[in-house]
């Protein structure tokens, strides 16, 4: 099964992926942590990305194809995956279609994760995220048990350049502008199932209604 999970920064798309990915023993194709990790081993893949990346706007096309093509043909992505942060244009959500019906596959379903500006914007700017071992907190949801330190080794915790508040003010523009039109697009197929969750609040209550509307239609 390929599914996709589409909303914007912040809605909640790598927790909600990482729990439909337990339930279903599907592997999810993060893109951004693929970025952040090529950024990081500074690759010339990452020297070209890295611009896109700290100033909050989408790395152009050709880049993305080019990581998912390769990444899809993997034997471990052979029986299905779980997008997160892919596609975020038009563009890009009808080169998946393409690459996928060369696999003879398809996008089977799609979760819109929705969040109002204001929270994404609160729910980012205290998030953190342990540059050793990759560890993610919430100062207020998650806080480590010494402020600023991670639990798991003591290193001191940071905030990635994308997460500062000017940044995802630009993300969220980005969004709003080239990456939500996809959605109309992907709601106009008929052969796949469509829902959305409004992850506002506790996420707990969230992940319960998605749990929900996997049990009602047999999804797991």
């Amino acid at each position: 099964m390929y599914i996709l999970f589409l909303g914007p920064p912040g809605s909640g798309k790598g927790t909600y992926s990482r729990v439909a990915s337990e339930l279903m023993d599907i592997p999810i194709l993060a893109t951004g942590d693929m970025l952040r990790a090529e950024i990081e081993q500074n690759t010339e893949l990452g020297k070209s990305a890295a611009k896109y990346v700290t100033s909050g706007e989408l790395v152009p096309d050709d880049v993305m194809f080019g990581i998912i093509r390769n990444t899809l043909s993997r034997e471990d992505m052979k029986n299905g995956v779980i997008f997160d942060g892919f596609p975020r244009t038009l563009a890009q959500a009808k080169m998946l279609d393409e690459i996928l019906s060369n696999m003879n596959a398809k996008i089977d379903m799609v979760v819109e994760l929705y969040s109002s500006d204001d929270e994404i914007i609160a729910r980012l700017s205290n998030r953190r995220v342990c540059p050793k071992c990759g560890r993610i907190y919430h100062l207020i949801n998650m806080p480590p048990k010494v402020d600023e330190i991670c639990d798991d080794d003591g290193t001191k915790l940071i905030q990635r350049k994308d997460d500062k508040p000017e940044t995802v003010r630009r993300r969220l523009k980005v969004y709003h502008k080239q990456t939500a039109p996809i959605i109309e697009y992907f709601k106009a197929k008929k052969d796949m199932f469509y829902f959305n969750i409004s992850t506002g609040g506790p996420p707990k209550i969230g992940r319960n209604k998605m749990l929900k509307v996997f049990r009602e239609h047999k999804i797991i």
